[in-house]
């Protein structure tokens, strides 16, 4: 192999990871999204985990993060308001990264 291709896959190999990361912090932001919101729905245990999954599921109906707001403000109505929500959003997109990178 030259050195060209040596960089060419080592470039390739770098973007997949880092697109496997961007997926696994969203996928756990999402979760934490759902353990929030299963906690200000009264919902506790199985049922909050349940709840969790869902909201996972939910980021798989269309590109971006639209999807997940419009499930978690139509299901939270007025326990949060959508400044809240999207707060938390974004501070459990942040802390989900943090987890990550702790584990690696």
């Amino acid at each position: 192999m030259t050195t060209f291709d040596d960089r060419e896959s080592a470039f390739e190999n770098k973007f997949a990871h880092d697109e496997e990361m961007k997926f696994r912090a969203q996928a756990r932001a999402n979760k934490l999204l759902g353990l929030w919101a299963a906690e200000l729905l009264g919902k506790t245990g199985d049922e909050a985990t349940a709840y969790a999954a869902e909201v996972v599921k939910a980021d798989f109906e269309e590109a971006g993060t639209e999807d997940v707001f419009r499930k978690l403000s139509g299901d939270l109505g007025n326990k949060a308001d959508a400044a809240t929500i999207r707060k938390m959003m974004i501070e459990l997109q942040a802390e989900a990264k943090a987890q990550l990178l702790r584990e690696v």
